[in-house]
């Protein structure tokens, strides 16, 4: 059973009320994902209980952050993990569908956990379904939104299963968007990606940054780059 809460250095994430919980995910994203510096606009598409919007703005203290779900007890409970994290000043969470979300401004970043499981069988909790499944959000949906939603110099990333990978980039190739980094992630030495970060912008960037990481390097045991990525988030 997944905890109710997490505590983090600088919040903690109630998360009784989600569908979907806290994961290495979620944290991989919300520490790699770049954001310019300085005053910025950064959309959470997805946000859930708020870890990663909450995260982008513990990273930079001078961006607005706005966090979108279409699940209102999602968003109930991220609202209420921001109101009591430092960030409650900067941090807004909507509930929409992202297709139907229209802020009036372009953002400068916007990161997403989406739905990951493709043609699945779907569990009979509804908002544990809506949560999990692509085809309440599927790749090409969700990209098309990304285009409206993002600035011409902004940045979009996402962390995805592997075998998601050719997806993402044919869908994202359609409508326009480019891939700049790309970072495979290994549970343990031995095993092969489970999962990839991926960073697109709508122009090319000339040069595309792949990598391949490991999260432990034994059991329980944090590899230096996991370690060194999240830092000024685990406790």
């Amino acid at each position: 059973m997944a905890k109710d809460c997490f505590t983090f250095k600088q919040f903690s994430v109630y998360q009784d009320r989600c569908a979907m919980k806290v994961g290495t995910d979620g944290t991989l994203l919300g520490a790699w994902a770049h954001a310019p510096e300085g005053r910025c606009r950064i959309l959470d598409i997805g946000t859930g209980t708020g870890l990663i919007a909450m995260m982008m703005a513990q990273r930079y203290p001078q961006a607005e952050i706005v966090g979108v779900d279409i699940s209102s007890e999602a968003c109930a409970q991220a609202r209420e993990n921001v109101k009591y994290s430092p960030f409650f000043k900067r941090v807004s969470i909507v509930n929409s569908d992202i297709a139907e979300y229209d802020s009036g401004e372009l953002f400068d970043t916007i990161v997403s956990n989406p739905p990951y499981f493709v043609n699945s069988l779907n569990c009979p909790d509804e908002n544990r379904t809506i949560a999990r499944h692509s085809d309440s959000l599927s790749y090409k949906d969700l990209l098309k939104q990304v285009i409206r939603l993002l600035s011409d110099e902004g940045n979009f990333s996402l962390v995805i299963p592997t075998e998601s990978i050719s997806a993402i980039e044919s869908e994202a190739a359609f409508e326009g968007l480019f891939l700049s980094r790309k970072c495979l992630i290994k549970t343990t030495p031995r095993k092969s990606p489970k999962r990839v970060l991926m960073e697109f912008h709508k122009y090319p960037s000339g040069h595309i940054d792949i990598s391949e990481e490991v999260l432990e390097t034994s059991p329980n045991v944090r590899s230096e780059w996991y370690s060194n990525l999240t830092k000024d988030f685990y406790l």
